[in-house]
């Protein structure tokens, strides 16, 4: 189709449907921005003033004027004119022509620190997966345009990506011709995505004109200046320097243009990829736009949009997201193209719609990635946050349970993969990647999410919370278990934790020793490397033994058994509760880990329940802890009727430091833990007077990567009626 039909979303592909229609994605992020709005913080403020995340902003009228909101929101903008009219309730309409830096208030919460991490690609547990050939990009909403938090929020029910093993880029998809088309990725997201090695880039939403998109948009986003240049080009470009993310998903749909507007576009996108390239930055073309100006998705690489990806010139865009119209003959001939053009096939996606069906869609998954010869292009999925979304029970446990599915297949075990049913599970064709390269390392199985926060063991705030920055390097391939008896379930789970909101269980009745497979590695061996384990007993399970494997060599191939050397701890016996045992790892000096598992084997004959809560493998040298931060502040808070929002910001101290993580002191010498951020600020949105102290105590340590914690920074907040 060259137009699309009047309301229906344009990302779907013309196929006859056998379920109903989704609601479009304008009603949809229509009503997200509507329950923000209601939810936004309805307090007075004591630091005034009009709340703008950059640029010129028009706020929101009607009624009398609200009290500030302190809480920080992803940045969105119009490239620059506004549209018509007044905003609708809990959006802001910004220009990014005038943002700055100076003039964005928000900027502390919203920028990203954790930098990209180097990944390598270790001997694939399964052998249909392919290393060098197809990888994946992955377009994700994770809120709304408008409200969408900048640092998490209370609330267990998230999309906690944990995947990140089988993705090369993600797309902080979103943007709507009543909010804003140009956004910015949270830094949250950004943190746990840069700490799997995995680029984000913000999105940049031309909407269709039946989603209310305006030409104006277009030409302001491609405008020249005087000299030549294109202004927002290098305000993008310095937007993700500030930021801290990676580049932009270009995705250009307005129709009504012609070939002097696809000109200035094509320039626009060589102007955005220069400037940013040499900052590490990348530039995606959405298939929409071609060279007549005219929006017509062609669901291939070809004479019409080509320009778009490589001209006469060279390189235009780094990738290309084919729209979901493509057939198996125009990705072959793709693919082809873009080799004849001196490109990689796979810096083409093949869009895969799973935003109404999950691994329900059709897809004729040969066209992209066959099983018995080479991968014709990359996978690009269009809102793999289905597994959250169509949930009844949206609880951290079953969404991880319908992820592990989506990405692992119905085994939930990439090396044993079930008969296949419909869905090509990533993991069964796409080859994991690791950053696990260097000591120290720790994992506590931490998702990013939970019911409660836990430390040593201890609950230390019993409210659900989502930080996804927080978020350990989990293990990719999840999860990889030999057993010559029955396999016991194998999750991430959320009852108890060391530390976070998670810890690993295994559940079931063994027969026969089973082997966990975890981390794979990197690491450079010592004489004096050790490696910890804190694991427990969970209730109702019996005691087990307990070993952990070391492998000094790569698999012989792929699907082919890791050579682990196994070393054996006392498991824990008589009674549950968390215990630490440390496994010397010196007579290894000088080779290098591949690989990390545990084995447990069981003492009983009734069911087995044992927890993982933290691992980590590091040198037994003496090492100094994390310094503390410094020039902890109140910034801005609001109060009534005993409750305060508040907004902290610190000076991060020098040194390797992780994240750093918020506690309330209270009368009684009890920490509350209020939050965490790999930043240098924290909104708190609802701090609760305790009795009637006259001032809350909040502290903020710096945590290192084996989570020990520094000493406090300590500030204090007034109650507004103590004496």
């Amino acid at each position: 189709m060259s137009e699309p039909d009047r309301g229906v979303d344009p990302h779907t592909a013309p196929l006859p449907r056998r379920y109903p229609a989704r609601p479009t994605r304008r009603a949809v992020l229509t009503a997200g921005a509507g329950i923000a709005a209601a939810q936004a913080w309805p307090a007075r403020a004591t630091a005034a003033g009009e709340r703008m995340a950059g640029g010129t902003a028009v706020p929101a009228t009607g009624g009398p004027t609200p009290p500030a909101d302190l809480a920080p929101y992803a940045s969105y903008w119009f490239p620059d004119s506004l549209p018509e009219g007044t905003p609708g309730p809990g959006i802001t309409w910004r220009s990014l022509s005038a943002w700055s830096p100076a003039s964005d208030p928000d900027l502390a919460h919203n920028t990203a620190t954790v930098p990209l991490a180097r990944r390598f690609t270790p001997v694939p547990p399964h052998p249909g997966a392919r290393v060098g050939q197809a990888r994946i990009s992955s377009l994700v909403s994770f809120g709304p345009t408008a409200g969408n938090p900048s640092q998490g929020s209370a609330t267990a029910d998230h999309y906690a990506l944990t995947h990140w093993a089988y993705i090369d880029e993600l797309v902080f998809w979103g943007g709507s011709s009543g909010e804003g088309i140009v956004l910015a990725p949270n830094a949250p997201v950004v943190d746990a995505a840069h700490r799997n090695g995995v680029r984000v880039l913000g999105n940049v939403f031309l909407p269709p004109v039946a989603y209310g998109g305006d030409l104006r948009w277009t030409r302001d986003l491609v405008r020249r200046d005087a000299s030549g240049r294109f202004p927002i080009a290098e305000k993008l470009v310095r937007v993700a320097r500030t930021y801290g993310f990676d580049g932009w998903f270009v995705n250009a749909e307005t129709d009504g243009g012609d070939s002097a507007l696809a000109s200035r576009t094509r320039g626009f996108l060589r102007a955005l990829r220069a400037a940013g390239a040499a900052h590490g930055l990348r530039v995606t073309w959405y298939d929409a736009m071609n060279t007549t100006g005219r929006v017509g998705w062609q669901g291939a690489l070809n004479e019409l949009n080509r320009d778009f990806f490589e001209d006469r010139f060279g390189t235009v865009a780094d990738s290309m997201f084919v729209d979901f119209r493509w057939t198996a003959r125009t990705l072959a001939e793709s693919g082809a193209l873009a080799e004849r053009l001196g490109r990689s096939r796979h810096e083409l996606w093949a869009a895969v719609d799973t935003e109404s069906r999950g691994w329900n869609a059709e897809v004729d998954w040969d066209a992209i990635v066959p099983r018995g010869r080479d991968h014709v292009v990359g996978i690009g999925f269009y809102r793999p946050e289905w597994t959250r979304n169509h949930l009844t029970d949206r609880s951290p446990g079953a969404f991880h349970r319908a992820d592990d599915r989506f990405w692992t297949g119905e085994s939930l075990d990439p090396a044993r993969p079930a008969p296949e049913s419909g869905w090509r599970a990533p993991a069964t064709v796409v080859a994991d990647r690791s950053t696990v390269t260097a000591l120290p390392f720790g994992c506590s199985f931490n998702t990013g999410h939970g019911e409660r926060w836990y430390e040593a063991g201890e609950v230390t705030s019993s409210a659900p919370w989502n930080r996804l920055g927080l978020q350990d390097v989990l293990p990719g391939r999840r999860w990889v278990v030999d057993t010559d008896g029955p396999r016991p379930s194998v999750t991430l789970d959320f009852d108890e934790a060391w530390r976070g909101g998670s810890s690993l269980l295994v559940d079931g009745v063994l027969t026969a020793p089973v082997a966990v497979g975890l981390h794979a590695t990197r690491l450079p061996l010592t004489g004096t490397t050790v490696l910890d384990l804190v694991h427990a007993r969970a209730p109702g399970g019996v005691p087990v033994t307990v070993e952990v494997g070391v492998a000094v060599r790569e698999p012989a191939g792929p699907g082919e058994p890791v050579p682990y050397t196994w070393f054996g701890i006392d498991g824990p016996g008589s009674g549950p509760g968390w215990r630490t045992d440390r496994v010397a790892l010196g007579a290894r000096a000088g080779r290098t880990s591949y690989a990390l598992a545990v084995r447990i084997t069981a003492r009983g004959t009734g069911p087995v329940r044992w927890r993982l809560g933290a691992l980590s493998v590091h040198d037994t040298a003496v090492r100094r802890g994390p310094a503390a931060p410094s020039a902890l502040r109140v910034d801005a808070s609001a109060q009534r009727d005993g409750e305060a929002s508040v907004r902290l910001s610190w000076r991060r101290a020098p040194g390797p430091i992780r994240h750093h993580e918020v506690y309330r002191l209270l009368p009684d010498g009890a920490r509350r833990f209020q939050g965490g951020t790999c930043g240098a600020a924290l909104h708190l949105p609802a701090v609760i007077r305790a009795g009637r102290e006259r001032a809350a105590t909040f502290e903020v340590r710096a945590v290192d990567e084996l989570y020990a914690l520094s000493d406090p920074a300590r500030t204090t907040l007034a109650w507004d009626d103590a004496e």
